[in-house]
């Protein structure tokens, strides 16, 4: 891989010399499921990035299994918000630097207050968006600690 078939998760990651392995594919109409396949990946480690609102006005980010929906009342408890919504996906390029489907919990514009299910903890390594469609990484997931701040909480249910 070039330097410039870099994305800037892994650009952050080899800043910080954390070790990660990389994907690539053609996403056209994949599932999470079927991304996970490809990777040869159990689809319960590979996670997704959603990005949210909590009534405070505050942004949160929230990892969860692919196969998973994340619960909004677990979501509003664990930032301490009455209620949390998810973003408009005309909003999400303008406030991380993502788009839909290459949403990262690494490198954003500005770094949010980010949870993990607690299921990632059962895992060697978890799988999640590189930065781009069609991109992935994979590391242990206590390498993600090493460049952003996650709480592990139970957000599924």
């Amino acid at each position: 891989m070039g330097k410039d078939d870099k994305t800037n998760v892994m650009r952050v990651f080899d800043a910080a010399g954390v070790k990660y392995d990389h994907y690539s594919f053609d996403a056209k109409q994949k599932s999470g499921a079927e991304a996970a396949r490809e990777m040869g990946a159990d689809p319960e480690a590979v996670f997704k990035t959603l990005v949210t609102v909590g009534k405070t006005g505050e942004h949160y980010v929230f990892m969860i299994p692919v196969l998973r929906e994340l619960d909004l009342k677990l979501a509003a408890a664990a930032a301490g918000e009455k209620s949390i919504a998810m973003i408009k996906e005309k909003d999400l390029l303008p406030l991380t630097g993502y788009v839909h489907g290459g949403c990262s919990p690494v490198g954003m514009k500005k770094q949010f207050r980010t949870f993990i299910d607690k299921s990632a903890e059962r895992f060697d390594v978890i799988y999640f968006s590189g930065g781009k469609v069609g991109r992935q990484v994979c590391l242990d997931p206590r390498d993600l600690e090493k460049v952003v701040k996650i709480d592990y909480r139970d957000l599924c249910g």
